[in-house]
């Protein structure tokens, strides 16, 4: 499976943001989608996935109430909407993918292919 990231950019806070992650190769929609994010001196953290079928989404807490991953299986596609923009958003978003579902295993799923990363840079 490649994944190919897209629509960061830079923001001014309280803005917003759509990134895209297109699949291609393998089974999209035997995928649970990940996003997550990696700012400068940090370590990579996770901000949402979905499952399979888009029966179920978890978030983290920081982008919770803020940012809704949703999917389009046909067009083998993940979206990370992200609203109410914050400077501390600011990071390389990664999207990936992950052959367990996460409908029942949740957070733990584990990852098997990661896209490049796309920049969201958001200015005070």
């Amino acid at each position: 499976v490649q994944l190919q990231a897209s629509g960061g950019g830079l923001v001014q806070a309280g803005g917003s943001l759509r990134l895209s992650c297109a699949a291609s190769g393998g089974t999209f929609s035997r995928n649970s989608m990940g996003w997550f994010r990696q700012a400068p001196g940090k370590e990579r953290e996770f901000v949402a996935v979905i499952s399979w079928s888009a029966d179920s989404t978890y978030y983290a807490d920081s982008v919770k109430g803020r940012f809704t991953i949703s999917r389009d299986n046909a067009k083998n596609t993940v979206y990370l909407q992200m609203n109410s923009l914050k400077p501390e958003d600011t990071a390389a978003y990664y999207c990936a993918a992950s052959r367990m579902d996460s409908l029942i295993y949740g957070r733990r799923v584990k990852y098997d292919y990661w896209g490049q990363g796309t920049l969201v840079t958001v200015s005070s």
